[in-house]
């Protein structure tokens, strides 16, 4: 990933500006390029008939007029759904983005931390689907992507190894998943941990193995201040404004 020539972490906004506009859609992500966002967290998911589609949830119900799981329902069912009347009125008729329109939308403009959410082996796929998107448009150095399925990762790092692939971890997970041996296994090229499982000895570890560290999802600005200090190289947020304000 081509980093920007700054001397402080990189802030990127955890589903666009999601405190300003609908959790990952087209106005979350243009409203974190207006506020100076380094770049943007998101997170892909299959729909029934295989298209990439920005979605964190599982289930459609708590951001959208819909009902069910995602990948339960086809492209043009997902399209016809209102994803942003339920943030706020003024964002009604918001629809569920593509992976290509994200991308379209901030080429040249944000770096993109993409989520590749398989939850099994079966969802291995979905990383090749999204390296073949990413180079479709010209953004390898613009991307990196992240997991907390050390398999779909790996399968991402074997069909894209230009781009920057991070593990996602976080304490409550089984312990297996945050062994570095899992780490490993994924050919991830950096590390993406809960804020709280940072401090100076885990830092000075992933320095030794030459892996940056990006930090979600930090919203406090106590734990900014301290994330800041310690020299972690990206903070995931979702109030990229605070943080930059505090930088």
């Amino acid at each position: 990933m081509k980093r920007p020539n700054v001397n402080r972490p990189l802030i990127l906004a955890h589903r666009g500006a999601c405190r300003v506009a609908p959790e990952n859609t087209l106005p979350a992500f243009q409203a974190a390029v207006d506020l100076g966002a380094d770049g943007v967290e998101l997170d892909v998911q299959y729909s029934s008939d295989g298209k990439l589609v920005i979605f964190h949830n599982p289930t459609l119900e708590a951001t959208t007029d819909g009902a069910g799981r995602v990948t339960s329902h086809t492209f043009d069912d997902l399209r016809s759904l209102d994803a942003g009347a339920k943030f706020d009125p003024r964002f009604a008729g918001t629809r569920i983005p593509t992976l290509d329109e994200v991308l379209d939308l901030l080429a040249g403009k944000a770096l993109v931390n993409i989520e590749i959410k398989a939850l099994d082996l079966t969802g291995a796929s979905l990383g090749a689907d999204i390296v073949a998107a990413v180079r479709a448009h010209g953004m390898a150095d613009q991307v990196m992507l992240s997991s907390f399925n050390p398999f779909a990762l790996r399968r991402a790092r074997q069909v894209g190894p230009e781009i920057e692939g991070g593990l996602l971890i976080a304490p409550d997970l089984p312990a297996w998943m945050r062994w570095n041996v899992t780490r490993r296994i994924s050919r991830a090229n950096a590390i993406h941990p809960e804020h709280p499982m940072v401090d100076a000895a885990y830092l000075a570890w992933a320095r030794r193995l030459g892996l940056p560290v990006r930090v979600w999802t930090v919203n406090d600005e106590a734990d900014m201040r301290r994330m800041i200090a310690l020299g972690v190289d990206a903070i995931i947020t979702d109030v990229p404004d605070v943080t930059l304000a505090l930088l």
